[in-house]
């Protein structure tokens, strides 16, 4: 018997082309799009989980009373080790790092990499697999080194290099040969070699070796070390509060004791729980439009199951006449629903098989590919398939089997409650979501344009950077200095500045800022940037009054610092000329700051936060330097680049010219949000696509239940014109609705979305205008396309149909 049920499904599939072809192509295009929605979801969710006893694997974070004296995401330097070896019965292992960036050579290949310097426990802790070497012995000697795969193959052309020397710089520009002892296996993401966006480390080095790099991962005072620890089996994360509260007041200095509070973060939850949780936030928006699309392309299929069912009322009748029973009657009805959910699941995972490299790439991560799944996870799609096919044939099963045989052959149709207002109210949900989701697309476009704008205060056009070999010494800036000369004098560039910080957020640190004559409570944070004198006429900074630093630098400017309108304000002056030669205190120092300039506010960081009072110290005076930014005249872009190269090779050998245009920086800023934008488009693209599917496959049935009445009215003289207005009443009325609803509601989210963000844009009508506008104009079309055949045929075909 099950048998003969789907071989007469197969028919009924068959027999209905159009129909057929509309629903598992719609279901197929939802369920695709979900279950790539689910494996973003999934890899991310798993970030760090395949950490050796990642269950136990914490980082330990810190909160600052005063947020000045140091980052959230760094702890005290000795405190990982400082843990393990005084509490063994708590914790089973630590883990301690700094990061940096330096030259890396071999023969005539020269890059900048990024360089971790950690304890030699970094493979063993967390289960880290080399290609080759010994895990255990790989970062024993001094100037030895491991590195991933892909850097194995970047400079040697294959992974199997053990023995193979690296030559890397330090800080004061001297070379030194490093041992390969180990390579990497493929690392997937994680919270350990990729702490965040800016550190994804692929160069790992022994603490040792810290030394020669000119870098410290000891001292109570140091505060800008990443720690970690892994906790013993069934030891809470609370059981070390007491243990660090101790470990702090009986070594660190009074200051930081006072000030600093760590707590501890599960790795597994780390990567998800970051920068306010954005990621998480991600993954629930991301997961509510694949439902909301899966949700819209269920019923798109119910919708047109249920409208078809009522063409096969005799069917019915004459089984029933032939001794069909009624549950027969359901079954059947049930299986050619489930086969044809199921033909679409299958379809849908071909779709995901040809997509997942345009979505990684689009979400800007790996996928799992369709094979790689665990077991269970194939069970997901089918046991969907089997609820959604049960679901839209269950009311068509029950209704029509129960009708009388007679009932049936005649073709009654006021037996059968063609649930009109129903059909119409699923209807409305789906254009509600398609014009919720278009008007979310506007909206996040409108505000994402907003961070590329000319609103931020600076000129990012034609502004390229690139890091620099370093030299943190006064003769290093001095030397740094005139290569920057050098690269100016070039007729394709503009101007060149040497600096701590390009405008990505990323600032030196911060001070309490006060007036010469007021106390530490009257204070105020204050961000460091530090640039020499070029770095406003490159970024195209406003300068409200008097100047940004001396053209040349003398020791008599030791004191003098530039700031922003916001600042000026904030001590006090009214008038950015008022400032100019008056002084103010930063805490903690003797000597008082000289104000010898003063710029408009510009937008630092992320536009999530506000801006903030800005003190720009000279570079001479404080030589930390990371970056040249060049400005290039207009005009052939890629000429001038090939040009700069050339030169920064001779005034800089050995350093590569890796350069990034600042519009990059900034999408690295906003990658998130991006990645949304692209979601959004993808998702807005779909949902039209199922709500027009469902139109087009409605209206076609449609039509073909009222072909006879199409015939009396075109004998009766009405033009095609009326036709198609009979058709268009019945949906777009609908339509209307769906937008009257789905606009507070898209208010509603989308102001939400915007309260992240200090700077946003204003919420006018527009974008609900041209959601609903549009998706009423694609309606019309495509009614207009199915009425337009059915009102030219010819009335005598017309009233013979049944």
């Amino acid at each position: 018997m099950l048998h003969n049920y789907f071989i007469i499904a197969w028919r009924n599939i068959i027999k209905h082309k159009l129909f057929s072809l509309i629903n598992i192509f719609g279901l197929s295009v939802g369920i695709a799009f979900t279950l790539l929605i689910a494996s973003y979801v999934w890899h991310e969710v798993n970030i760090n989980a395949d950490l050796k006893n990642a269950d136990n694997q914490y980082i330990i974070q810190s909160k600052w009373k005063d947020p000045n004296m140091g980052y959230v995401l760094t702890a005290l330097a000795p405190m990982p080790k400082a843990l393990k070896d005084e509490y063994p019965t708590l914790v089973a292992n630590s883990y301690h790092w700094d990061g940096v960036s330096s030259n890396v050579s071999k023969g005539d290949k020269h890059f900048r990499e990024s360089i971790q310097v950690g304890d030699s426990t970094f493979l063993t802790t967390y289960g880290f697999k080399l290609l080759h070497g010994d895990a255990n012995t790989a970062l024993n000697d001094p100037f030895s080194v491991v590195i991933t795969d892909n850097m194995a193959i970047k400079y040697f052309g294959k992974t199997d290099v053990v023995g193979e020397t690296l030559s890397i710089e330090n800080f004061k520009g001297d070379k030194h040969d490093f041992v390969v002892n180990g390579v990497l296996d493929k690392l997937s993401k994680n919270s350990v070699t990729n702490v965040s966006d800016q550190s994804n480390s692929t160069f790992f080095l022994p603490t040792a070796a810290a030394k020669f790099l000119s870098r410290s991962l000891d001292g109570w005072n140091n505060t800008v070390i990443c720690g970690l620890i892994e906790l013993r089996p069934g030891v809470k994360p609370e059981a070390l509060d007491g243990p660090m509260r101790s470990l702090i007041k009986k070594n660190a200095p009074p200051q930081i004791s006072a000030n600093l509070t760590p707590y501890l973060v599960p790795l597994k939850s780390y990567y998800l729980e970051a920068t306010n949780g954005l990621v998480k936030k991600m993954l629930y928006t991301l997961s509510f439009i694949a439902l909301f699309i899966l949700l819209m392309a269920v019923i798109n299929f119910v919708n047109i199951c249920i409208s078809r069912s009522s063409q096969r009322m005799k069917e019915m009748g004459i089984r029933k006449v032939l001794g069909g029973l009624r549950k027969q009657l359901i079954w059947q009805f049930l299986t050619e629903s489930v086969l044809m959910v199921f033909i679409a699941t299958v379809f849908a995972l071909g779709i995901y098989g040809l997509a997942r490299p345009y979505f990684a790439n689009l979400l800007g991560t790996d996928l799992t590919r369709l094979f790689s799944f665990p077991l269970y996870y194939y069970l997901l799609p089918f046991a969907l398939a089997l609820v959604i096919g049960l679901m839209a044939g269950l009311y068509p099963a029950l209704v029509l089997s129960s009708l009388k045989s007679v009932d049936s052959l005649k073709g009654k149709l006021n037996q059968v409650k063609d649930n009109v207002i129903f059909r119409k109210a699923l209807i409305a949900f789906q254009f509600a979501t398609a014009a919720v989701v278009l008007v979310s697309a506007i909206v996040v476009s409108k505000q994402i344009n907003l961070f590329f704008s000319k609103s931020l205060g600076y000129d990012k056009d034609y502004v390229v950077y690139a890091q620099l070999p370093r030299d943190w010494s006064k003769p290093g800036v001095q030397k740094m200095e005139s290569n920057r000369y050098r690269l100016a004098q070039l007729p394709q560039v503009s101007s060149v500045t040497l600096s701590w910080e390009i405008p990505d957020g990323n600032n030196g640190g911060t001070f309490r800022a006060t007036k010469m004559d007021a106390d530490s409570a009257s204070g105020f944070s204050s961000q460091i940037l530090v640039a020499d004198n070029q770095y406003a006429a490159t970024y195209g900074l406003k300068l409200k009054a008097g100047q940004f630093f001396m053209p040349q630098y003398t020791q008599a400017d030791s004191g003098k610092v530039v700031i922003n309108e916001m600042q000026a304000k904030a001590l006090g002056f009214a008038d950015a000329k008022d400032a100019i030669g008056q002084q103010f205190r930063a805490l903690g120092s003797r000597d008082p700051l000289s104000i010898c300039g003063v710029v408009a506010d510009f937008q630092f960081g992320s536009m999530q936060a506000k801006m903030q009072p800005v003190t720009f110290y000279n570079v001479n005076q404080t030589p930390f330097y990371r970056f040249f930014s060049i400005k290039l005249r207009p005009g052939n872009i890629q000429s001038s680049l090939e040009t700069l190269q050339k030169k920064w090779a001779e005034v800089m050998p050995g350093a590569p010219f890796e350069y990034n245009f600042m519009d990059d920086a900034l999408a690295k800023m906003y990658k998130t949000e991006l990645q949304l934008k692209q979601a959004a488009y993808v998702a807005t693209g779909l949902a039209i696509v199922i709500v027009l599917l469902g139109v087009l496959g409605l209206i076609s049935l449609s039509v073909q239940k009222r072909t006879k009445e199409i015939g009396i009215r075109k004998v009766l003289g009405s033009s095609v014109n009326h036709v198609m207005m009979l058709f268009m009443k019945d949906f777009l009325g609908t339509v209307v609705v769906a937008g009257v609803v789905a606009c507070p509601l898209a208010y509603y989210l989308m102001q939400r979305w915007l309260d992240n963000y200090a700077y946003k844009i204003s919420l006018t009508p527009v974008p609900f205008i041209l959601a609903v506008l549009a998706l009423t104009i694609v309606t019309a079309i495509l009614i207009s396309i199915q009425t337009v055949k059915a009102a030219l045929a010819n009335p005598v075909k017309s009233l013979r149909s049944e």
